[in-house]
């Protein structure tokens, strides 16, 4: 028997996701070719706002695997699709700012965050 906690974190609506649905949500290039999936989020603990997708992206069965800070905005979810779509051809999204599993970023430093939002808004279309 489900119990409450379980409904409210499977339930979506046309406008609304719960975060753990997000997290394994496919993501495409413009043409539509599948380039990674959302690892985690990144949320604006004042705020509430969702600052960063982490795309997670390349390597082997876990190895070599990189993860790339998106802005939230640079992400439009396509129903059709049933997941969200990067306006970036891959190879900008390789020379992004990304990370390994044993790397982390200093997300206190507000020279990270700079880079990674400098970065996206110097290739938008």
């Amino acid at each position: 028997m489900a119990t409450r906690q379980d409904v409210v974190a499977t339930e979506e609506t046309v406008d609304l996701i719960a975060a753990d649905k997000v997290e394994g949500t496919a993501v495409y290039d413009p043409q539509g070719k599948k380039i990674g999936s959302i690892y985690g989020l990144m949320i604006d603990k004042y705020s509430g706002r969702v600052i960063y997708a982490l795309l997670s992206f390349g390597g082997f069965l876990g190895l070599g695997e990189r993860y790339h800070p998106l802005p939230w905005q640079v992400l439009r979810y396509d129903p059709g699709q049933g997941g969200y779509v990067v306006d970036l051809e891959r190879d900008l999204l390789e020379a992004a700012p990304s990370y390994g599993a044993s790397e982390m970023p200093d997300w206190a430093d507000p020279t990270w965050g700079r880079s990674v939002q400098d970065y996206y808004r110097g290739h938008r279309r």
